[in-house]
């Protein structure tokens, strides 16, 4: 076997594995290897911003995972884990919504134990990425390869969100990644010239003119090759095939917080229980492997309503998009050039807290379970989704089997803590209050869930667990910290393994508030100046 080797084999050509691609192969010093499970992006849907809930459906470029069935859920069904699987990972299939979360979260983060970590530290990483279209300040970068627009808005109801959200008493925000988070206001979103602007295309495409630079897709990787606690490479599967690929310097997993702790346990690096379960080998044992998985729990109201020129499934819907279909080919503008997302919130659940603990998303369609229910979104009506932004909850990754073409378990264990709870209640609450402002009387028809005769806590929170979802945000199996629960160190290295880092949203010991692509952007920016420090 002819095997190849490099200076950085990355596992996972994602919102990380990309911009680590791009930063250590900058200076031509080092060869870098990028295996990507996933195809090439040659489907031009990748381009348009408002076709992201066509990856919904996709098993070709999504993962398209299932969590753990719980009674308590959607009435027992699984939820639907969205994950992309292409060049630029979830940032090829997300809402482009460009969010960084709050100051106190980073520096929660540090007073976890992880020096160089805190907001301080990371603003200068995300300035760096990032080119906003407002230019520089204080908090924005405008030389970075990601584009970050103001984007023009296409919906009445997004409008008539905001006017609400002000009518009962919520502060209008201009910039929620500004100096303060707090408030309504419209998202910025990754996109450049009417088409995404993920990662692939910030970051790898420039990258892939250097002759340093290699990637191979529809190469999933199955084992890391370890000798004496040692990374040395990476074993793969491709067209059937089992092969390999080494690395001189480190092996780098930026598979996300499902994939990246699943190929720590199927090498042998996790609890030793659940590894023998498996009949595998134990290379080390490392407990925290897997656990303390956090997401977005997220629930909806639906309003029906009269016609406020959103987005339906029906035939006549379909036609009405004609002139902005031809709009988009021709011009590359209006609705295909956005996303369905422009506003939205972040806001406290309640008076006794000191900082935004919901998060809202508007929607100018009756949207549920990611989209995917057609059936509801075939009537006039719109929706806004809250989401729970620093869950205490707590759920796992583990392996259903040592076959690594098997997808794993994923346990979400949503409210098992029972502040969830009462967050998601009291962000229903708020929420009704906006959407029963009179800037909503002139669309406003039949709230079909959770239903005007719903009021009680428990009645609301029961309604809400019927058609709960995820904002796509799961992090933290990969946690970096000093006890003895972590799995990285503050330097991204796996503790008791050398030559091998885990680069991706799974390092984050705490979920952030808000939107997770952002900030997965700014932990590769500064791991490829740690990882190039110490080369």
């Amino acid at each position: 076997m002819n095997v190849k080797s490099f200076d950085y084999v990355i596992v996972g050509a994602g919102s990380a594995g990309c911009v680590l691609a791009n930063r250590l192969s900058e200076n031509g010093k080092y060869s870098i290897c990028l295996l990507e499970a996933g195809p090439k992006d040659n489907t031009p849907f990748i381009k348009i911003p408002a076709a992201f809930a066509y990856f919904m459906f996709s098993k070709k470029y999504n993962w398209a995972f299932d969590a753990k069935s719980d009674p308590t859920l959607r009435h027992g069904q699984p939820l639907f884990v969205p994950r992309g699987k292409t060049l630029g990972g979830s940032s090829s299939i997300n809402a482009m919504l460009y969010i960084r979360g709050q100051q106190q979260d980073y520096d929660e983060w540090e007073q976890l134990g992880n020096p160089g970590w805190s907001y301080h530290d990371l603003l200068p990483y995300f300035k760096k990425s990032e080119s906003n279209s407002r230019g520089q300040n204080q908090y924005h970068g405008a030389d970075g390869p990601l584009c970050v627009t103001d984007r023009p808005v296409n919906y009445l109801i997004s409008k008539t969100f905001i006017a609400a959200s002000v009518e009962v008493g919520f502060n209008y925000n201009d910039d929620f990644n500004g100096p303060n988070q707090e408030g309504v206001g419209y998202y910025q979103c990754t996109i450049k010239d009417g088409q995404r602007c993920g990662v692939n295309r910030a970051y790898l495409t420039p990258a892939l003119t250097r002759a340093n630079v290699e990637v191979i897709v529809e190469a999933q990787a199955t084992r890391i090759m370890l000798n004496n606690g040692i990374a040395q490479g990476i074993e793969y599967t491709k067209r059937g095939k089992v092969l390999q690929v080494m690395a001189n310097n480190e092996v780098i997993l930026s598979g996300g917080a499902i994939n990246s702790p699943q190929l720590l346990l199927l090498s042998g690096i996790g609890d030793k229980e659940h590894l023998a379960q498996h009949n595998i080998t134990v290379e080390h044992h490392l407990p925290g492997v897997g656990q303390n998985l956090q997401e977005h729990a997220d629930a909806c109201i639906l309003v029906k309503s009269k016609n406020h020129g959103g987005l339906t499934a029906s035939l006549g819907g379909i036609f009405r998009m004609i002139p902005d279909t031809l709009n988009y080919l021709v011009n590359k503008q209006g609705k295909m050039a956005n996303s369905v997302v422009e506003a939205g919130a972040f806001l406290k659940s309640s008076a006794s807290i000191d900082r935004p603990d919901i998060q809202l998303h508007m929607l100018p369609a009756l949207y549920d379970d990611n989209g995917r229910d057609i059936k509801l979104m075939t009537s006039n009506g719109y929706s806004c989704h809250v989401c729970v932004l620093r869950p205490k909850s707590r759920g796992a990754i583990s392996l259903k089997s040592a076959n690594p073409i098997d997808h794993p378990e994923i346990d979400f264990n949503f409210f098992s803590h029972p502040d969830d709870q009462k967050v998601i209640v009291n962000g229903l609450k708020l929420l009704r209050k906006i959407m029963a402002a009179p800037a909503f009387d002139q669309y406003r028809g039949e709230e079909i869930h959770p239903g005007v005769d719903i009021q009680s806590d428990q009645q609301l929170f029961d309604k809400a667990k019927e058609r709960l979802g995820t904002v796509f945000h799961p992090v933290g199996t990969c946690k970096m910290g000093v006890d003895e629960m972590a799995v990285v160190c503050p330097q991204l290295k796996v503790h008791g393994i050398k030559q091998l880092r885990v680069v991706d949203a799974s390092i984050m010991p705490l979920l952030i508030s808000g939107n997770t692509n952002a900030p997965t952007i700014a932990i590769a920016e500064k791991a490829a100046d740690m990882i190039l420090a110490s080369a």
